[in-house]
């Protein structure tokens, strides 16, 4: 087999993406195509009493009108595993949220659609909604994600530790915002249904469809080659999904349902807020004796998300022998929350992260110094050796490259003029996420690989790195392999998300590849014409479309060849990765690990914070593509400094109404916001999947927040511990 290795390549899909031929969901368009828009509730709680649809219908181009408790039957979607999908819509009368989807409409154009559904009419009786985590009507679930742990005793600790630092952090709701407006088409033919969606599991929405109008998945047919970005918010089947099929099957006709900006903000979840309290007790030369994290978020009233634990990093990220952490949510008249870049770890980064720094001070110990004595040389939970890691190599590297040795280390002490100058850090310890995958590889007469999954790549380079990694297990260059994605038609896949993909897709196409190289030394195996007879995988090196005697590499033949003599067109043969067990291997499965290095400037007298500098040095375990895997930290640093400064999502307390639910209300980072980036690679392959790989499309925005609280902190001698930090929280 061929050996893998680092290549700086430029994307696979990149032509297509800049000539506007790559196929999104929203691009679509069928003969004959319709087109939906929806009506949403102006109450966040209570129930529609009635709706008058007159004016609506009369609009010219109407062709349904459809409101809740009126609409066909739809059944709930199965649950995942993972976590359960938002309700079917338009089942029922009561209203849950502000914006919950309570009628459609249909019609011949978009804007005839849009203007009838503006003229749909509802009646309300509404009620009292609960919208605040203080709320005591709030209804409290405890821990919703069965990862509250309890090692050694927390509490005792605490109390006989030389030094307690820490306290109530918060964070914000934040909302996903791809720049792509999320879009299903959906189209019956009979009873089989095509879809194009914009997300990041074709598998779940095929499930869930098939679910809700009661067919046999085979028979849902679901495609998103392309998907302009999702962050997390395409990983549940959302209502509009459900609400353009049963469109198109009321109105039989093809029909489009494009969502608006301010529907993205209700419609496809967001990063739920945090109030964490946390405490952390130490000796006087800064060994960690307890770490007690609490946290709680909010949670939709009719939602049994199984989401993510904000405090599970306090029980895996350092080594310490007594540690609680504990997860709760309140049930809020909120739109549904989901996953978001960094899922848990982001907003359980900042706390711990801060939390430390206020400990660092308080002893008058080097913050960087303070991680290394406390460095977890194994998983502290598991109790088993990692799989890998390099995370003391992030923090000498990354001081290093940064200069932080040089800096004064009283807070308020650096100045350049009238700006404050500050330095943070922060260290990462993400999670370790994969599941199983299936994948299948063809080569032809011509020596053309076709490797495909049902996998989607939205945005991450997973077309490019698979290109990749297919053309070094074959043998062959780039330009002989073609990657399928996004069709459910292909083997099974899981969701992009958690950072899993790269591990999960890469194992399963390995699996293939070697399973491919197998089949053509089987097809040999008796062939005395063949220098491979009687060979295995094993014996063998794939180089330059060919197969070869691993010790001798004069002696082979190409695949075209054994093709040719056999009369056969192609090759055929499928793979698959299940992730192994951490006592089967005897390892703790290890996600990566960063350390994170910021400079601010603070305007002494407006208050006013820059981001000067950021280094970042990672260990990602076997990078396939330095290229695209520096892009996807410099992507995901800046969504860390926009949830250090800039980003909320603000609900109205009185209405629950979103109140800046725009791109010209919500802020996000803009070029002007955005330093130079310096992004570096550590480690080495890991030991958990036979491509080595940990994936990095998240790691990227956690630790950065922090690491930016902390240098301000630094340069104005002020703690800010809730997000983002805005010029009011320090004047």
């Amino acid at each position: 087999m061929t050996t893998l290795e680092r290549t700086d390549i430029d994307r696979v899909d990149g032509p297509r993406k800049t000539s506007g031929r790559a196929p999104y969901p929203i691009d679509v368009t069928y003969p004959g195509m319709a087109h939906a828009a929806l009506v949403r509730s102006t109450i966040a709680a209570g129930r529609v009493t009635g709706f008058d649809t007159a004016r609506a219908r009369a609009v010219p181009g109407v062709l349904a009108v459809v409101t809740a408790g009126d609409a066909p039957h739809l059944n709930p979607a199965p649950d995942t595993g993972l976590w359960r999908q938002p309700p079917p819509p338009l089942q029922h009368t009561k209203i849950v949220h502000h914006g919950q989807y309570i009628g459609l409409v249909v019609a011949d154009t978009i804007e005839q659609a849009t203007e009838a559904s503006r003229l749909v009419e509802a009646g309300y009786e509404p009620v009292d909604a609960v919208l605040g985590l203080d709320d005591p009507r709030a209804v409290t679930v405890d821990d919703p994600f069965g990862s509250d742990r309890t090692r050694g005793a927390a509490a005792a600790a605490l109390a006989t530790a030389d030094v307690v630092a820490g306290g109530r952090y918060t964070t914000p709701d934040e909302t996903n915002n791809p720049m792509g407006l999320f879009a299903t088409v959906a189209a019956w033919d009979g009873d089989r249904l095509t879809v194009h969606d914009t997300t990041q599991w074709p598998d779940s929405v095929r499930d869930a469809l098939a679910g809700a109008f009661g067919i046999p998945a085979a028979d849902v047919r679901v495609l998103a080659p392309y998907v302009g970005g999702g962050f997390g918010a395409g990983l549940r089947v959302w209502p509009h999904v459900l609400l353009a099929a049963m469109a198109a099957r009321l109105v039989e006709r093809p029909v489009r349902l494009a969502l608006t900006r301010p529907q993205m903000f209700t419609g496809i979840g967001h990063r739920p807020a945090t109030v964490q309290h946390i405490r952390i007790g130490a000796t006087r030369d800064g060994v960690l004796t307890a770490i007690e994290h609490d946290s709680v978020q909010p949670v939709a009233v009719d939602d049994d998300n199984i989401a993510e634990s904000v405090t599970t990093v306090s029980s895996v990220g350092y080594a310490c022998p007594n540690v609680t952490n504990r997860d709760r949510q309140k049930r809020l008249n909120v739109p549904v929350p989901t996953s978001m870049r960094g899922p848990g770890d982001a907003q359980g980064h900042f706390a711990l992260e801060c939390a430390l720094d206020e400990l660092a001070y308080e002893l008058g110990l080097d913050p960087v110094e303070l991680r290394l004595r406390n460095h977890a040389d194994e998983h502290p939970q598991l109790r088993l050796p990692w799989s890998s890691k390099a995370l003391r190599e992030c923090y000498a590297l990354g001081a290093t490259r940064f200069g932080w040795w040089d800096r004064n280390p009283e807070p308020r002490s650096m100045r350049r003029g009238d700006t404050l100058v500050g330095y943070g850090m922060a260290g990462v310890s993400f999670f370790w996420f994969q599941q199983p995958c299936d994948a299948r590889a063809t080569i032809d007469r011509e020596g053309r690989a076709y490797v495909r999954s049902a996998a989607t790549d939205i945005g991450t380079g997973t077309y490019t790195v698979m290109t990749q990694l297919s053309a070094e297990l074959l043998g062959l260059r780039v330009d002989q392999v073609r990657m399928g994605l996004g069709d459910t038609d292909l083997p099974a896949a899981p969701m992009q998300g958690g950072s899993g993909m790269t591990a999960s897709l890469g194992s399963a196409i390995h699996s293939a590849g070697h399973r491919l190289i197998q089949a053509f030394l089987d097809l040999v195996a008796d062939d005395v014409a063949s220098p491979l007879r009687g060979l295995t995988a094993a014996d063998v090196v794939a180089a330059e479309g060919r197969l070869a005697h691993a010790d001798d590499p004069s002696r082979g033949e190409s695949y075209r060849e054994m093709l040719d003599r056999h009369d056969l067109p192609e090759l055929t043969a499928d793979g698959s990765a299940v992730p192994s067990k951490p006592e089967e291997l005897g390892l703790a499965p290890a996600g990566p690990f960063a350390a994170r290095f910021a400079e601010v400037h603070v305007d002494a007298d407006l208050g006013r914070v820059r981001v000067a500098r950021l280094v970042s040095v990672v260990d990602g375990g076997r990078i396939l593509n330095p290229k695209t895997a520096r892009s996807q930290i410099i992507g995901g640093t800046v969504g860390g400094i926009g949830m250090a400064l800039l980003e909320e999502t603000v609900t109205d307390p009185h209405t629950g109404r979103i109140a800046n639910a725009t791109f010209g209300d919500y802020l996000i980072p803009v070029n002007a916001d955005v330093p130079d980036l310096d992004v570096v690679f550590v480690g080495e392959p890991d030991r958990f999947n036979p491509v080595g790989v940990k994936g990095v499309g998240e790691v990227g925005l956690v630790g950065v927040a922090p690491a930016i609280a902390n240098a301000v902190f630094h340069a104005t001698g002020k703690r800010i511990r809730d997000l983002p930090i805005t010029i009011d929280k320090l004047l």
